[in-house]
């Protein structure tokens, strides 16, 4: 697979607490600004702040003053510390230790295809679900090549090979193969070729608003 740029550095360190602030309260004007549909320049024109301010606030480039912030509240009728919210929202993890996954039952899961799931997040400010699996099928799973849901699912094989459909394409996954994949094409384990067979499965959605 060719080289790609990515945007987000994984190992960056963020130490400036204030930088942070300055994005989380960006990200609030804009979105509360889009929301009432809202341009700039009417924004600039309501409150007298100049439409490269507004830029440099909503890009989290500048530290606006308290005044600053109380003139954008009025003019987006909001109370001010809505632009605090995403800079005070928990941030959570969750731990799940080896053998104390949730087994669940999933939408279209067939006889012998055990999920494990391994931790959920719910509405976050990330604005997306993330649901990861472990799956493990036996000696007597049933194939089921037509799982079909919203998202994107990325699957990593541990253990075992299957042919694994996805849309008209089948694609052999053994251990270490990763499939990354839209998730709304039919999809799933088309030939058990060695059992037991199993694989993370890590499904990612936007929250519903």
């Amino acid at each position: 697979m060719p080289a790609t740029s990515l945007v987000q550095d994984p190992h960056s360190l963020q130490t400036n607490r204030e930088k942070v602030l300055e994005v989380a309260i960006g990200r609030e004007v804009r979105a509360f600004r889009r929301k009432q549909e809202i341009t700039v320049a009417e924004l600039s024109a309501t409150t007298g702040l100049s439409i490269g301010m507004l830029s440099k606030i909503e890009n989290g480039n500048t530290s606006p003053s308290l005044t600053t912030l109380q003139t954008l509240a009025n003019a987006l009728a909001i109370p001010l510390t809505a632009f605090f919210r995403g800079f005070e929202e928990t941030r959570m993890a969750v731990h799940t230790k080896s053998g104390e996954g949730v087994e669940l039952e999933r939408a279209g899961t067939r006889a012998n295809h055990q999920y494990n799931l391994l931790g959920h997040i719910g509405a976050n400010s990330s604005g997306v679900i993330v649901e990861p699996y472990l799956i493990t099928l036996s000696d007597q799973a049933d194939i089921f090549p037509t799982f079909q849901h919203g998202g994107i699912e990325t699957i990593y094989m541990l253990e075992g090979e299957v042919d694994y459909r996805h849309g008209d394409e089948v694609y052999p996954l053994k251990p270490g193969d990763t499939l990354f994949f839209d998730a709304d094409a039919p999809h799933g384990p088309e030939v058990l070729v060695k059992l037991p067979a199993r694989y993370l499965s890590i499904i990612s959605y936007p929250q519903s608003s």
